[in-house]
């Protein structure tokens, strides 16, 4: 990524603050509420490309590179990777706001899979434009 990527301003898919509820024994945010936002986050980018019912099918990778704190804003960014037959996979960047810098704290690479009404796998009908 060049510097002007970084740089160009990005809307998240989710922004969220943290609170003590959610650390663990460590006084850091629990990674698995990371990962129930990055999750939540992937959903809300599968939402932009169909309506269709989706449930997550595997998180491929997820990176933790630094800690989350209590009270920090939280950002998920989302893009598509790919849009399959059945699938869509989705990157996640998840970036903490500590004291007025963005700090990268999570990646991921999640798979969502398309349902019929009897819960089969069914070819992504994409949304009109």
């Amino acid at each position: 990524m060049d510097e002007k990527t970084q740089r160009a301003p990005r809307d998240p898919a989710i922004r969220v603050v943290l609170q003590p509820k959610d650390t663990n024994n460590q006084g850091t945010i629990f990674g698995g509420i990371i990962l129930s936002y990055i999750d939540l986050a992937g959903a809300v980018e599968v939402g932009k490309t169909t309506s269709q019912r989706i449930v997550t099918a595997g998180i491929k990778e997820v990176n933790f590179h630094a800690p989350v704190f209590v009270g920090e804003v939280v950002s998920f960014y989302t893009h598509t990777t790919r849009i399959g037959k059945t699938s869509v996979s989705v990157h996640v960047d998840v970036e903490s706001l500590r004291g007025g810098e963005r700090v990268p704290v999570t990646s991921a690479d999640l798979t969502f899979v398309s349902l019929d009404q009897n819960g089969r796998p069914a070819p992504v009908i994409k949304r009109e434009s």
